[in-house]
């Protein structure tokens, strides 16, 4: 049996609860985990303070926020990370960086358990596992919520029992996770797929039609695939996906309702929010198709599916994503230049690309005077890259199939 548990703690009800009952059960001391990775809310000395109250022997906070977009959500722009082609990873990304400080903080208090408060229906426990046995492997894992099937009735009693530090009185008919890169809304009436999602799901976006009148116009830039500067202005990848969370999202762009494939075989309507996250994809994913060559292009078309199936799954430390990753940054050695885009009504009109590095070639591309494409090159061409096809086509005529 476990003496201590490193527990990844989100300040919420089933965390907070789960500190008292390992502790009650197990009789194991508890080392609360919590990294604000720019979700907003409570201060963290808020939570460090709930975490000690509700009988953690430490808590450990952690302002990750920086570490989050540049480690994190950069390499999803680079690898213009869509799941289903629409969602942006908004919550895979940051399981991985959960694990990796938990796995740290289970190093240095010199756990022997590894602790959360995922369900058993969800992505989630997967990420945190398999992230576990990468980084932890002999690490015992306790699973609460989804292991002794707990439910929010059964929390609030042992809350209200044990007179823990935490507010259950209010209760969201959804289930949200946020971070900087974007938000998830799930469950209540929106598991019905029919109903539409009402105006109290959105928080980081408004209503696409309000602010009709202005559209917003801007020029993001790019250094090797890296977003470095808006309108001209230098900031941090960080700074940059909140001043786009505002921007765009004061546009409605980066709503998305989906239903997705869940890692562990069910069908699930989520609601996303990615203001930041889809602007910045569309625009590097802009960028790439003037700088980055047509074969490289298409192969790492594959490469991103595979990539965000990956991350996905919560594969994040595993031999081929690490492969993965070399390839994309590979890729990103000429991605450099700006894109001027404007947001408007729920959408992004890109209207704008320059770079230095671009493949783009005005005297090769033109129908007018300037024109330096041999045009003659062009019969032979058509007549060799059709020849298999025009081969078999002959064969199937004669045998008739």
């Amino acid at each position: 049996m476990a003496k201590r548990v490193v527990l990844a703690y989100s300040g919420g009800l089933d965390t907070s609860v789960a500190i008292s009952w390992i502790g009650h059960e197990t009789g194991a001391e508890v080392v609360a985990v919590a990294l604000d990775v720019g979700q907003g809310g409570e201060d963290l000395e808020t939570v460090r303070q709930r975490a000690l109250g509700c009988g953690a022997v430490e808590a450990v906070v952690i302002d990750a926020r920086h570490e989050f977009a540049d480690e994190y959500c950069l390499p999803a722009i680079k690898a213009n990370a869509m799941y289903q082609n629409q969602y942006p990873l908004v919550s895979a990304l940051s399981r991985p960086l959960i694990v990796k400080h938990m796995a740290e903080a289970a190093k240095k208090f010199d756990a022997d358990a590894i602790a959360h408060g995922c369900t058993g229906k969800g992505n989630d426990q997967v990420r945190f596992e398999v992230g576990f046995n990468a980084l932890v492997p002999d690490a015992e894992v306790i699973a609460p919520v989804r292991d002794y099937a707990w439910t929010r009735e059964k929390a609030i009693s042992f809350a209200e029992e044990h007179n823990l530090p935490i507010n259950v009185t209010k209760k969201s008919p959804f289930s949200i996770d946020q971070n900087v890169f974007g938000r998830a809304v799930e469950t209540g009436y929106l598991e019905n797929l029919w109903n539409p999602p009402t105006k109290d799901v959105y928080n980081y976006t408004e209503d696409p039609t309000l602010n009709w009148a202005a559209p917003d116009e801007l020029i993001i830039s790019f250094k090797e695939g890296k977003p470095v500067a808006i309108d001209g202005r230098e900031m941090s990848l960080l700074e940059i996906i909140e001043e786009l969370n505002r921007r765009a999202g004061a546009h409605g762009v980066g709503r998305i309702d989906l239903v997705e494939d869940r890692l562990v075989g069910i069908k699930s309507r989520e609601i996303y929010e990615a203001p930041g996250a889809v602007t910045l994809i569309r625009a590097h994913r802009e960028l790439e198709n003037i700088c980055m060559e047509r074969e490289l292009t298409r192969f790492k078309n594959r490469v991103e599916d595979r990539w965000t199936e990956l991350v996905y799954d919560g594969l994040w430390f595993s031999p081929l994503k690490y492969s993965l990753d070399a390839f994309i940054e590979e890729s990103q050695k000429h991605v450099t230049g700006d894109i001027r885009l404007v947001l408007h009504g729920g959408n992004i009109n890109v209207n704008g690309r320059r770079s230095d590095e671009s493949l783009y070639d005005f005297n090769l591309a033109t129908y007018d005077e300037g024109d330096t494409f041999d045009q003659s090159l062009a019969k032979g061409f058509v007549q060799l890259h059709g020849l298999s096809s025009k081969l078999a086509a002959k064969r199937d005529q004669r045998f008739q199939k």
